[in-house]
């Protein structure tokens, strides 16, 4: 896992659909992937309390609360708040905000939000949320295309052509998720990239300069994510290798511990990569539906 992740306090309830009650240190500094209900704590038992958590308050957790005297609810509001590493704090079904939590609140910057999701609603949210922000990641050096739904991810040495094989296919109607810089997360066994938010839409191409490939195709024509089924990797063609013509030779290129399926291609003038990487992916999703041309072909010739 990430040992941290810094996110904006607007992008992560854009993201989950939360409201801003108070705003606080306006972002969040995420660490655990786990979530808690303060139910112990608002009873007094704060051992064990992992502090680093997001809270979330639900109808069990605001009733009791609301039901205590007020100066012991004064007081275990207080003590809860008083650890200032709380991420934040998230009241679920749409709940009123009590004024001690608020005031609490402003003493350490804790954001406070809101949503009308059930409790168990926004958990489980929050859940894939914090397990996609926080997976493991690398960055590496390709470019990311969406091929007719096939996460595909370009690699090869620089100056090889990727990204202008990319402007190719995007030209062929085909989606840019990132160019140059691929940042590579692993969520449960499937790898998902993205490009930094920094050069997001922004593609290089030698001799032209820099493209925003959203404003010059449109919204239609770019990916914020996208996941990584297939990589393919450029090479300038080498006359004394020997490139696999049937396609049963699979290889694998292993990425942050998954496997994933790679083709080689040669370079060279007069070679149309796109076309090339185009039926890639569509045997590729021929492969994932159980044909494979390869195979029926030879069992066709040992056949006959």
């Amino acid at each position: 896992m990430n040992e941290q992740e810094v996110v904006l306090l607007e992008s992560f309830c854009g993201d989950l659909g939360l409201e801003i009650v108070f705003a606080g240190r306006g972002r969040i500094t995420l660490t655990s992937y786990s979530v808690s209900r303060p139910g112990l704590q608002f009873a007094g038992f704060f051992n064990y309390f992992d502090s680093s958590r997001i809270l979330v308050l639900g109808n069990s957790e605001y009733e009791y609360l609301r039901d205590l005297p007020q100066d012991v609810r004064r007081e275990r509001v207080q003590k809860l708040l008083s650890y200032e590493d709380i991420p934040c704090i998230i009241m679920a079904r749409d709940l009123p905000v009590l004024q001690e939590l608020i005031e609490e609140a402003r003493k350490t910057a804790c954001p406070i939000l809101r949503t009308e999701k059930l409790t168990t609603v926004i958990m489980n949210d929050l859940f894939f949320y914090l397990n996609k922000k926080l997976a493991p990641s690398l960055t590496m050096h390709g470019v990311l295309m969406d091929i007719s739904g096939v996460g595909i991810l370009l690699t090869g040495h620089s100056g090889v052509g990727k990204s202008e094989t990319a402007m190719e296919l995007i030209k062929r109607g085909h989606r840019l998720v990132a160019d140059d810089s691929v940042i590579i997360k692993r969520v449960s066994d499937e790898l998902y990239g993205s490009a930094p938010e920094l050069i997001r839409y922004f593609m290089e191409l030698r001799g032209i300069g820099i493209l925003n490939i959203k404003n010059m195709y449109g919204s239609g024509s770019i990916l914020n994510e996208k996941q990584i089924e297939l990589v393919m990797e450029l090479e300038d063609w080498d006359e004394t290798k020997q490139y696999d013509r049937l396609g049963d030779d699979t290889q694998y290129e292993t990425i942050l511990g998954v496997k994933v399926m790679k083709h080689v291609i040669p370079v060279k003038p007069g070679r149309n990569l796109s076309i090339i990487i185009e039926v890639a992916a569509r045997n590729f999703r021929l492969k994932s539906m159980g044909y494979d041309a390869a195979k029926e072909l030879i069992s066709r010739t040992i056949g006959r």
